[in-house]
């Protein structure tokens, strides 16, 4: 028998089919030998690991210089400020401020404060025990890292971490001057920050709160669990739901909310106005209503969250030191549609009709509007042995709980939703968990008898939730705090700590996955990236399997053809 003509055989009786058959076969019997050669030089070594020097990162300072009589005890225009040992401490004349009234301090410490003068006034002692109680508050509403015709970056810039700044919507204490630090800056006047600020009244007082809408979208206020009544002295509604109680405050209009609350406890505020969105752009804060005590001059606002530096009479009475501590989270793909357009059109149609709230996803979680390595400058838990520790926790994100851990600490729950809980039913745990808007009291007890305390150190405070602990992913991140003994405190203000070196982490970098996860202690380099080898696969190796691959295909071809012939 003749061998066929392969003109033949490829013109009149091969099928379309085999000749897609021929080049599968070509590339896959190449690809098969490129993946697992045969024959003396099988073995290919792996590739070295690349090398990364730590040394050259570039990383920004762990504790940024301040000034050092921030941290200080002292008295500003008749107001004791407490201590406070952190890497960055609030501004003290800002506490003054808002303990006395921006109206009843000094123009030299209103200027320090940056606040407008009609920030906080406080007026009459209408009980006559030596307080005010005739509150007036006044809050703006503040765009952060949003976009601008003017620059490439978002501005007024603010960082939650290394290099990363989400878009963020928050309620601001009235200012003076300007949204960034300067003329030269594109960074955020320190007032205009994450978390909106607790605010701290007393049970009993007068309290007025101005909404004045400097956005350019409408919002409300709804005070949540705040004993309010349903409408204010002007006959409008006063429970900020634009559905049931009053039209949304437009731009560049105001709006009066009253109060005069009877129930104690921690409660929080928000925009009630497209409030799934608006929430979750950081319109939320905590708001706590204090026991009515004689001379008790309440710091009106915590901007920043965190260490209460003067603590009301009835915390004195019973606690060493107290700490806001509201948790957030941030799904990128919500907050950073404020970046996409200068036209405001465009941001509510995006934010209202673009966005599926129910596909959402956080990305990034936050404690007091920062995540690690940030949380470390401004967020610590700093106590001593043997003392009472009141700590004011809020669930501010959509995720349904947190479950927030203690190391080397168990807690007592005391009061949930602002209301006491039965002291005789009082659980003491080392998870405390929250559902989304819930709030928690707890006792942190730094007696060392086992239960309580195991002793002083440096002790991890967390949500347990693992993804809460990462920055879109990257371990470590998110809302990780530290309970720190000040016998662990370093002359930086920062904890003494006895692990890997945490320089890395304040590297934008590192967030960016450029910077292998054991880099500081993997000396020996067994763990790091494998290096990318350009010509690996020599050419000669590329051309035989080929050739190998061509000529299988065509016996292939050859052996189909002869089979459909035959038949």
């Amino acid at each position: 028998m003749s061998w066929p003509n392969l003109y033949e055989v490829k013109s009149k009786m091969v099928p379309r089919r085999f000749l897609v058959v021929f080049f599968l076969v070509v590339i896959l019997f190449g690809a098969g030998l490129l993946a697992f050669p045969i024959g003396k030089n099988a073995y290919q070594p792996p590739p070295p690991t690349a090398k990364f020097d730590l040394s050259k990162l570039e990383t920004e300072p762990v504790c940024p210089e301040v000034d050092p009589l921030w941290r200080k005890s002292q008295v500003i225009d008749g107001v004791l400020i407490e201590e406070s040992p952190l890497c960055h401490p609030d501004n003290p004349a800002l506490v003054a401020a808002f303990v006395k009234g921006t109206n009843n301090i000094s123009h030299d410490t209103l200027m320090e404060s940056g606040l407008a003068m009609d920030a906080v006034t406080k007026g009459e002692d209408l009980d006559g025990d030596g307080d005010p109680d005739v509150i007036e508050i006044r809050l703006e509403v503040a765009e952060l890292n949003g976009r601008s015709p003017d620059y490439a970056e978002p501005i007024p810039g603010y960082f939650i971490a290394p290099g990363i700044q989400p878009g963020f919507w928050a309620f601001v204490p009235k200012t003076h001057g300007m949204s960034t630090e300067n003329f030269e800056s594109l960074k955020a006047n320190p007032l205009l920050r994450l978390p909106s600020p607790t605010i701290r009244v007393e049970a009993g007082d007068r309290i007025r709160i101005i909404l004045e809408n400097t956005h350019y979208l409408p919002h409300t206020i709804h005070f949540h669990g705040v004993d309010h009544p349903y409408m204010n002295g002007m006959g409008k509604g006063n429970d900020g739901v634009p559905e049931t109680s009053h039209r949304p405050v437009m731009p560049g209009e105001s709006f009066i909310y009253e109060m005069k609350p009877r129930q104690t406890g921690t409660m929080l505020y928000h925009c009630h106005e497209q409030a799934p969105v608006h929430v979750m752009l950081g319109l939320m804060g905590m708001f706590v209503v204090e026991e009515n005590r004689p001379n008790n001059w309440v710091q009106t606002l915590n901007v920043g969250a965190g260490q209460v530096r003067h603590p009301s009479v009835a915390v004195k009475e019973n606690y060493d030191r107290e700490y806001d501590l509201i948790y957030q989270e941030v799904d990128q793909d919500l907050n950073n549609l404020i970046r996409t357009a200068n036209d405001p059109r465009l941001i509510a149609k995006a934010t209202t009709r673009g966005y599926d709230m129910t596909e959402g996803t956080p990305d990034y979680f936050l404690l007091n509007g920062q995540s690690f390595p940030y949380t470390l400058r401004e967020s610590l838990i700093v106590v001593n042995a043997n003392e009472r520790v009141k700590l004011r926790l809020a669930n501010g994100g959509d995720d349904k709980y947190i479950a927030i851990h203690s190391h080397g600490h168990r807690m007592r729950i005391t009061h949930y939703d602002g209301i006491e809980h039965n002291p005789e039913a009082q659980v003491t745990r080392d998870v405390a968990d929250l559902s989304p808007a819930q709030r928690l009291d707890l006792v942190l007890t730094t007696i060392d008898d086992g239960l309580h305390s195991f002793g002083e150190g440096v002790w991890m405070f967390h949500d347990h939730q693992e993804k809460a602990l990462t920055s879109d992913g990257m371990y470590p991140g998110g809302g990780i705090t530290l309970i720190v003994y000040r016998s662990y405190l370093g002359e930086n203000y920062m904890p003494l700590l006895h692990g890997v070196d945490i320089k890395p982490f304040f590297s934008k970098a590192f967030y960016e996955r450029k910077v292998p996860a054991w880099s500081s202690y993997d000396e020996a380099g067994m763990l790091g990236d494998p290096e990318l080898v350009t010509g690996f696969v020599s050419i000669r190796s590329l051309s035989l399997t080929f050739l190998a691959g061509l000529l299988l295909g065509g016996i292939v071809i050859v052996m189909g053809a002869l089979k459909r012939r035959a038949s």
